[in-house]
């Protein structure tokens, strides 16, 4: 049986549990560049790695974060 990869993204909706913010409040910082996103067209997409690392403190592209 093939094990089951986790998505190299995730929506805010599926990202926004993981923080002490509501969904609005999560928009806004990601409106604001605190959190790391992409825009695909329309969509809003989260990478999972850099997200986790924002989580966790460590530095995304040289740049150390504040979520911590």
């Amino acid at each position: 049986m093939a094990e089951q990869q986790e998505p190299l993204t995730l929506t805010p909706r599926e990202a926004a549990p993981m923080v002490p913010m509501g969904i609005n409040q999560f928009y806004a910082a990601v409106r604001e560049g605190v959190i790391p996103s992409l825009r695909i067209g329309n969509s809003i997409r989260i990478p999972r790695k850099r997200f986790i690392a924002w989580l966790n403190g460590e530095e995304i592209d040289g740049t150390p974060s504040d979520a911590a």
